[in-house]
């Protein structure tokens, strides 16, 4: 007899309309899987799942998913056998001026999917974390191993997330994956947000003819990985047979300074006036890079878009840019 063909994976994917979500989410149905995305579009945006809504194996449903009840039993109907948590509220300057809220949606949230997880047996979760676990540390490149030194509620609530879903995986038996992500950029990250990574920031205000604007001298680096790179690594990370709990770094060990990026978009937009510099933020961190190691050595995960392809592609795939191209 013919070997049957193995259905297709279930996925629930919780903040699937976000930036980073949403590029998972159309690399997850590219492979077959089923999908599912919660989301309660605080932040997320239903354009960005316009790609996903044309397969008839994604669905979409709105919900907070900090409403544990409503959450366990959207889980408990579609049976998934992976979540990726991706929901958050990703702002640091939020976090710090509202600390509740920050609560709700980044720790209650996680334990909220930990309890669907366990009702409904989920192989595998997947979980969003953050390099600003780390605060800011000198011992560069950082290894997960590197000492905590969160800066802002933000960060706590991330390494407390972490803390949750270690306890749940020795609890419970499912496999969990943290993936600590560094400076993500690339298409649908909203520049608009006071928030954005710096990468957007920069972008937009290149295709509006304004000046960027850098706080400090320009010479502060960060570890810059695109987020088709992040999108693979989360669909990685989601068929992980690793048993218990394990946190990556999901960054490229490549540290590259702002005045690096400004020198790059300034090749393609040459008639923008000069960088205007301000006094550095307190509480910037001033060097950020990760050790992509382990992720490469237990995962077989390395980041393949380098920045200058990445930014290419970005500039190619911005509406507000396309049409000032050559």
């Amino acid at each position: 007899m013919p070997e049957e063909t193995p259905s297709p994976r279930r996925v629930l994917v919780t903040g699937g309309a976000g930036f980073i979500g949403s590029h998972t989410v159309d690399q997850l149905l590219a492979q077959g899987d089923e999908v599912l995305v919660v989301d309660s579009l605080a932040t997320g945006k239903i354009e960005n799942l316009d790609s996903a809504s044309a397969f008839s194996s994604f669905r979409f449903e709105q919900l907070d998913v900090a409403r544990s009840d409503a959450f366990c039993r959207t889980t408990e109907a579609f049976r998934p056998h992976a979540i990726i948590h991706l929901a958050a509220l990703v702002s640091v300057q939020e976090s710090i001026q509202n600390p509740a809220l920050n609560f709700e949606r980044n720790v209650l949230a996680t334990q909220s999917v930990i309890d669907a997880a366990q009702r409904c047996q989920v192989e595998n979760v997947v979980f969003a974390s953050s390099a600003a676990i780390y605060g800011d540390n000198p011992d560069l490149p950082l290894k997960e191993s590197a000492e905590k030194r969160p800066l802002s509620p933000y960060g706590g609530a991330k390494l407390a997330s972490e803390a949750l879903l270690l306890a749940a995986a020795n609890t419970y038996h499912f496999t969990v994956t943290a993936n600590r992500y560094f400076n993500v950029y690339g298409p649908r990250q909203d520049p608009k947000s006071p928030y954005s990574g710096v990468m957007s920031i920069f972008l937009d205000r290149f295709t509006q003819g304004i000046a960027p604007t850098v706080f400090g001298d320009g010479a502060q680096t960060r570890d810059f990985i695109n987020v088709q790179d992040v999108a693979r690594m989360n669909v990685l990370a989601a068929s992980s047979t690793l048993p218990g709990f394990h946190a990556f770094n999901v960054c490229t060990g490549k540290a590259t300074s702002l005045l690096d990026i400004i020198d790059v978009l300034r090749e393609h937009f040459p008639n923008v006036p000069e960088t205007t510099f301000k006094e550095a933020r307190a509480g910037d961190i001033i060097h950020s890079l990760g050790s992509p190691e382990s992720a490469r050595g237990k995962l077989g995960f390395r980041a393949q878009v380098s920045l200058n392809e990445g930014l290419a592609h970005y500039l190619q795939t911005t509406t507000s840019v396309t049409s000032q191209l050559p």
